[in-house]
């Protein structure tokens, strides 16, 4: 069943004052809720119900209200609630017209109407919202033909330079390249640096800090005499023969 839209019937009640006669017409939800085309948004959402029998869902101007809101101010599905329920504005803005004293809705029923939405039909919530900035003069078209993407916290493949598993990998190469060039090191520390990586991230997950220091040092240690060791017996070759190909 699709959901029954809500319409301003303009009815008044003897006991109950309208919220558009309560509230400032000027203030910016109620602005906003005027400017944006709720049509829109019930032809596109409204697109995924059928004209089966059952229950009817929730009215779209309140659920996309809701996602709206709750995007704008970042809050949570239990915080939006909860200002839904103390504030005006945002009742005014869901399309209500009397202020109400008790949720119309359920706390998951959001999730659930989120998930029934989907990425593609919420993408006409984002669409109607630059539509909405275009027509206010809040944006121009011109504002949105490029888009900066900030990657700062997008998670990267990257080691920190002082991190053991770098270290333990730099020690690795090193010595495999030190046994592709013929170079006979005095010790690989194969099986003791791979105990000391192991040891440090146990010890960091445990969260013994002095501990995995002393795992890191050790690594790092590791490191230098291997560094150092194919210093001392490749100094002077530089240019008296070139290197074998590498396979």
């Amino acid at each position: 069943m699709r959901p029954k839209e809500r319409r301003d019937s303009g009815q008044t009640d003897m006991f109950r004052a309208r919220l558009d006669q309560i509230v400032d017409t000027n203030h910016a939800l109620a602005r906003l809720g005027r400017a944006i085309d709720w049509q829109f948004l019930e032809e596109r959402l409204g697109a995924v119900y059928t004209d089966a029998p059952g229950h009817p869902p929730l009215a779209t101007r309140l659920m996309a209200g809701l996602a709206i809101l709750k995007a704008m101010h970042d809050l949570s599905d239990e915080a939006l609630c909860d200002r839904w329920l103390e504030n005006p504005y945002y009742q005014l803005f869901c399309g209500e017209e009397f202020f109400c004293h008790r949720l119309p809705f359920d706390r998951s029923s959001m999730t659930r109407w989120r998930q029934r939405m989907g990425e593609e039909r919420l993408n006409a919530l984002l669409q109607e919202s630059l539509a909405t900035a275009t027509r206010t003069g809040a944006a121009r078209p011109a504002d949105f033909t490029k888009a900066i993407v900030d990657t700062t916290v997008q998670p990267k493949a990257v080691a920190h330079p002082t991190d053991a598993k770098l270290m333990q990998r730099s020690r690795e190469r090193l010595v495999r390249l030190a046994k592709t060039l013929g170079i006979d090191l005095r010790q690989s520390y194969e099986r003791v640096g791979k105990f000391a990586l192991i040891k440090q991230q146990r010890y960091a997950h445990a969260k013994q800090f002095k501990r995995a220091n002393k795992a890191l040092r050790t690594l790092r240690t590791y490191l230098g005499r291997v560094i150092r060791d194919i210093v001392r017996k490749t100094k002077g070759d530089l240019g008296s023969k070139p290197p074998p190909p590498m396979s």
